[in-house]
């Protein structure tokens, strides 16, 4: 079952939260939208076929949609929440086509400004100027097509690291959870993500500062121990790498 609650909504694009209550394994039936867009995995997982090319979706990969593209869907792990941000063609104007695209920090970081813009209700000028970062960052970096074997390999490492699996902790470890060698899991994920295994870490441990210090936080040494950054000036190094701003800066753009 989907709940599509319209955040803000022009004639040329739309922005929509998405919940899905769904719980199943199996492929939905096949279905078209008229539109391109982008959606982006808020909370939850879910599985996406388009023309035949299967895509494992969570909040560091998302997906870009065209028009007349046969989907299906399919929900193993439970329910998910999106943001699907539909737009006219001129927006598109030059962009990636389709496809699976890495979300990484800086797109994560135009994620949230753009729905903090939704909730302030300055739909023609603030929300459509972040609408515009957004989709300028989120079509730059699609994801590479991978072997059915190694897309599920990937797949695994992913959810043990998002999770934070205690086996996550380090590449040998992780490598052994999954039955492959350290070798064998770098190259195969660098390929497939077009990051290393270690930039996808720090992502997803910057994903989690970027949320706590939305949320007001504002002790850096006890965040930087709780994500485990070897101390303040780690995780101030690691933020400004990912986002090119500092920990002070960042909180700042989440609150104006």
């Amino acid at each position: 079952m989907l709940c599509a609650v319209p955040l803000a909504a022009r004639p040329d694009f739309t922005v929509t939260a998405v919940t899905c209550h769904d719980d199943h394994a199996r492929w939905s039936a096949p279905e078209a939208r008229d539109d391109h867009r982008i959606v982006l995995v808020r909370r939850g997982r879910f599985r996406r076929r388009a023309d035949g090319v299967d895509a494992d979706l969570d909040p560091t990969v998302g997906y870009l949609g065209r028009p007349g593209e046969e989907e299906r869907f399919a929900h193993p792990a439970g329910g998910d929440v999106c943001t699907s941000v539909s737009v006219a063609p001129e927006f598109w104007a030059g962009r990636a086509s389709a496809g699976s695209v890495y979300i990484d920090a800086r797109v994560e970081l135009a994620h949230r400004r753009l729905l903090g813009t939704a909730a302030g209700g300055d739909i023609d000028y603030a929300l459509t100027e972040e609408l515009l970062r957004l989709v300028v960052a989120a079509t730059g970096r699609p994801a590479p097509p991978a072997h059915p074997g190694e897309r599920a390999l990937v797949a695994a490492a992913r959810e043990a690291i998002r999770t934070g699996d205690s086996e996550a902790a380090g590449l040998r470890s992780l490598a052994a959870l999954l039955n492959v060698s350290p070798y064998r899991l770098s190259r195969v994920f660098s390929r497939h993500m077009g990051v290393s295994v270690t930039h996808y870490r720090n992502r997803i441990r910057v994903g989690h500062a970027v949320s706590r210090l939305s949320a007001g936080e504002t002790g850096l040494a006890a965040l930087a121990a709780d994500l485990g950054f070897a101390d303040q000036s780690h995780l101030t190094r690691t933020i400004r790498e990912h986002l090119g701003h500092t920990p002070a800066v960042l909180r700042r753009l989440l609150v104006e």
